[in-house]
């Protein structure tokens, strides 16, 4: 699956920010921390704080025609909707149909006609189209994608990136006093995407180096992984030499009561997986095989768990994920509603957040002031967000359990565990 449209598989499950540098190296220190998040609702009435008056115009780059014409539309309504009080930007809504070509073109009209600020594109192709023009001009991009390798000082990617998810997964498992981390991912770039965030958030928390292992897609790989990797042939080897010592001395009874006796734990004592479907059910039906399951071993995944397609048949005995706690969503999505009719779609998120941050910055410094940049960061449709000088977010995730349940709550402040 494309990774920057993975989030669209999780409903309601997206969130959105940016952070402004200019250029490389300009302009601002953000802090980390400090003071209450700024709300960013309030695009179903009137004006926010009391905010008149001109605040020029932003540029949102969406696919209005293609295949993704119907997201486009109800993304560009989010928008609107957050952009309705009084005093808010102008909205320049411009087509990209999902062509990296066509982005870049929209960019350059949309600079050229004196945006401050663009929100989107959609995808990432786009996204690094668009960030050439727009950072030559010192126009900051608010785009849509979760693919992380799009983010850059000036261009700001909004989706759920595997960082976010797994910087608040490791910081639950610490919680619960787990400090040894494997990862046993697919050979792909999402995997080595979500290999990259758990090396990231291991060194940010001071724990030692994660161990990282990919595997392929034949059950024969993946067997051969979990097997080495849990050091099985260590762990079980003494228990099954004195079974055999045993045996050979006709003592049966001693023999079934080794056979029944736990092995000890592997040598960790959490595991991250990203695989989804078939392949999540043949790389789980490992583990157990291979005594790596619960209590002793906390298994974590992607926010894609939350759907239960994407986990069907697996065997995932107390595994947890990160995402947006679906409580946070319900203003945005009843605020939506009742101007439009229906529910808003996936990633409609992230262009009412981003339309927000776009309706603050107007009316707190400009597009160049310091203004997103707020060590306190913001709680937009989706939770907290706190905003990077290099294009990353920082956010408030909440941890579930696979029957959906919240295990750890999603941070409200700067400074809480996993924000």
């Amino acid at each position: 699956m494309r990774l920057q449209t993975f989030a669209l598989l999780i409903s309601g499950l997206t969130t959105a920010g940016l952070a402004l540098a200019g250029c490389a190296g300009g302009g601002y220190s953000p802090a980390l921390g400090g003071g209450k998040p700024q709300a960013l609702a309030g695009g179903a009435g009137g004006a926010i704080g009391g905010i008149t008056g001109d605040a020029g115009k932003v540029a949102l780059l969406l696919p209005l025609s293609g295949a993704d014409a119907g997201l486009g539309g109800a993304m560009r309504d989010a928008a609107a909707l957050a952009l309705a009080p009084a005093g808010s930007p102008e909205l320049d809504v411009r087509d990209t149909a999902g062509v990296p070509a066509d982005a870049a073109r929209a960019a350059a009209q949309a600079i050229a006609a004196g945006d401050a600020m663009i929100l989107g594109p959609l995808t990432a192709g786009e996204t690094l189209a668009v960030a050439t023009p727009a950072r030559a001009a010192r126009v900051p991009v608010l785009a849509f994608t979760s693919d992380p390798k799009a983010a850059q000082p000036g261009v700001w990617t909004l989706g759920l990136t595997p960082e976010a998810q797994v910087r608040r997964l490791v910081a639950a498992a610490r919680a619960e006093g787990r400090s040894r981390f494997v990862a046993l991912l697919p050979e792909s770039g999402y995997g080595h995407l979500m290999a990259q965030a758990l090396e990231r958030a291991c060194a940010e928390a001071g724990l030692a180096a994660p161990g990282i292992h990919f595997h392929g897609t034949s059950m024969a790989s993946m067997n051969a992984l979990v097997r080495e990797v849990s050091d099985y042939a260590n762990r079980r080897g003494p228990i099954e030499k004195q079974i055999r010592e045993a045996r050979a001395k006709g003592d049966r009874k001693t023999a079934n009561d080794l056979a029944k006796q736990p092995i000890p734990p592997p040598p960790f004592d959490a595991v991250l997986l990203a695989d989804t479907g078939e392949q999540l059910a043949e790389l789980s039906s490992l583990l157990p095989y291979y005594d790596v399951d619960a209590p002793a071993v906390r298994l974590l995944g992607p926010a894609l768990w939350a759907q239960p397609s994407a986990r069907a048949g697996a065997a995932l005995k107390g595994a947890w994920y990160a995402a947006p706690d679906p409580a946070a969503r319900a203003a945005f999505v009843a605020a939506y509603s009742a101007k439009y009719g229906n529910a808003p779609p996936p990633l409609a998120d992230l262009a009412y957040d981003a339309a927000s941050l776009a309706r603050v910055v107007a009316h707190e410094g400009g597009a160049r002031g310091g203004a997103l940049t707020a060590g306190s960061g913001f709680v937009g449709a989706d939770g907290l967000l706190v905003l990077q000088p290099d294009g990353r977010v920082r956010r408030g995730l909440a941890v579930f359990s696979l029957d959906g349940k919240i295990v750890a709550p999603a941070p409200t402040h700067v400074g809480e565990a996993g924000s």
